[in-house]
């Protein structure tokens, strides 16, 4: 079982909706991130590069049809500190515990 741990920079709405995303998957498709969250590319590679500075996800750039296409993916550490928050989450709506940055 996952312990629990507060993540501050995890927590931020657009990336958390993101690591929701992205764990359910191997790799997304940055354009196809950019349009389930509903926000700008500059904003999603703002949230993506503070995830990806953490060691949350990483990023993938290939050329295909001469064109750069981009890959996120969450890493095992990504994972593993996604489970902890959402773990800690309930248990603050649940008011087992208060929440204490991890």
């Amino acid at each position: 079982m996952t312990s629990p741990v507060f993540d501050e920079i995890i927590h931020n709405p657009v990336r958390l909706r993101a690591c929701a995303m992205l764990a359910g998957l191997a790799h997304a498709a940055f354009p196809v991130l950019r349009d389930e969250l509903g926000v700008s590319d500059s904003v999603l590679s703002k949230h993506l590069a503070t995830l990806e500075s953490a060691g949350y996800v990483k990023l993938t750039k290939a050329t295909s049809d001469r064109r750069l296409r981009t890959s996120v993916a969450l890493t095992r550490k990504g994972r593993d500190a996604y489970a902890a928050h959402v773990a800690a989450l309930r248990l603050i709506v649940a008011g087992e515990a208060t929440a204490s940055p991890g």
